[in-house]
């Protein structure tokens, strides 16, 4: 355990760092890698995707390997990620480079992913709808550090507790791509024998009858449109409430409606929601409701009740959320300028070839076990994290 009140000293930010602010034209730089702050991951200080310069046309920001990109705009997402390739980033984020003499390149990001430090940050950010720093504002801030050779005994410890991340991370994304892969081959039943080809489904295997949803569904309901607010007696579902093949409870707004209309509204355990307007890349998410409590849902979503004894629910919704039904559903996407819409009708022509319903059971049970096993890996990484954000703490706190 350090005596860290001996052993910390204050610093100005501008000692800790310095603003890389050199500019270019994307079509002028010869790098290949744009950074937007869409591809920042909030937690994680590794750049895991980026975009072309060709992309983007308003000028960016130049960065090196070893630079800091620190999203400086709803810096309450606490974007902060190490760059190990030549790049240029958002003109929304500062890129930033250590000072030695007084903090090591190492251990600069850590502190910046620090609670101290991004509450601080917050709290001298300007603006209500997307809160930004300037620089002017943060170099003043003044923060304690312990020493150097303190720092590079915390950089250790914590450059371990990430590589264990990043491998956990490979794992799970391993993981994640062979049970898409075989939950494919479910879905399609390609293990079990000779195929049939439909030009919208693919191969399936022959002996499934190949369907439309709508006839193996007792329900197709919208939701209601009405506007919820923060009291009411009943709480309505949006379309941030589905997660991962679940309905959760997410933002909750609530609503006063009258016997007759809850009982037209509420959900009911096995109902399938299927979000019909979204983003390009968020509509059609769809999830089981099992929350067991007086739920009801809005316009965005599509309430789906399935014939039990022919198609479980659990089943329609893993498909509809597969590449087999997905493609289906964006074939029948509209376009607006900032929202995609999937009516029910046509969702109802989506084809699903139809296994026995005990197929269909073990197949929920494999996605299950896929969940858990994937939960598992994340429950690491988080646990990982939270490693990291102590020994941060203790390494920086009086």
């Amino acid at each position: 355990m350090l005596d860290k009140a001996s052993k910390l000293s204050s610093y100005r930010f501008d000692k800790m760092a310095a603003q890389i602010s050199h500019r270019v034209m994307p079509a002028e730089t010869e790098v290949g890698r744009y950074v937007g702050l869409e591809h920042l991951d909030p937690e994680s200080l590794r750049i895991r995707r980026w975009g072309d310069p060709s992309e983007v046309e308003s000028t960016k920001l130049t960065f090196e390997p070893g630079d800091v990109i620190f999203g400086k705009r709803r810096v309450y997402q606490r974007k902060v990620a190490v760059a190990d390739f030549h790049g240029i980033c958002s003109a929304h984020a500062m890129v930033l480079r250590a000072k030695p003499e007084t903090v090591l390149p190492d251990f600069l990001p850590f502190f910046m992913q620090s609670d101290l430090f991004m509450e601080r940050a917050l709290s001298i950010s300007v603006g209500s709808l997307s809160p930004t720093i300037n620089w002017k504002a943060l170099a003043k801030e003044e923060f304690l550090l312990p020493p150097i050779q303190v720092q590079a005994r915390l950089v250790e410890t914590l450059i371990a507790a990430v590589n264990a991340q990043i491998e956990l991370h490979r794992s799970l994304e391993t993981l994640t791509t062979m049970n898409a892969s075989l939950l494919d081959a479910r879905l399609r039943g390609s293990l079990l024998g000779a195929a049939n080809r439909h030009e919208r489904v693919g191969p399936y295997f022959e002996d499934w009858p190949l369907l439309p949803i709508g006839k193996l569904l007792t329900k197709n309901q919208y939701g209601l449109s009405v506007e919820a607010g923060s009291t009411g007696q009943y709480p309505m579902l949006r379309m941030m409430n589905m997660e991962d093949g679940r309905v959760v409870e997410n933002d909750l707004k609530y609503i006063d409606l009258s016997d007759g209309e809850f009982e037209k509204y509420r959900l009911f355990d096995g109902d399938i929601l299927f979000n019909r307007t979204n983003s390009f890349d968020l509509v059609g998410r769809t999830g089981v409701y099992h929350l067991g409590a007086e739920h009801v849902f809005a316009s965005y979503l599509v309430r789906l009740q399935t014939y039990r004894e022919k198609l479980d629910p659990e089943y329609l919704c893993a498909f509809l959320n597969a590449h087999i039904g997905r493609r289906q559903v964006m074939s029948f996407a509209t376009r607006g300028v900032s929202q995609t819409n999937v009516n029910a009708s046509n969702l109802t022509r989506i084809l699903l070839p139809l296994p026995p319903i005990s197929f269909q059971r073990e197949t929920v049970e494999f996605i299950r076990e896929c969940h858990a096993a994937s939960s598992r890996l994340t429950q690491r990484i988080k646990s990982l994290g939270q490693i990291i954000s102590e020994v941060t703490k203790q390494g920086i706190s009086e």
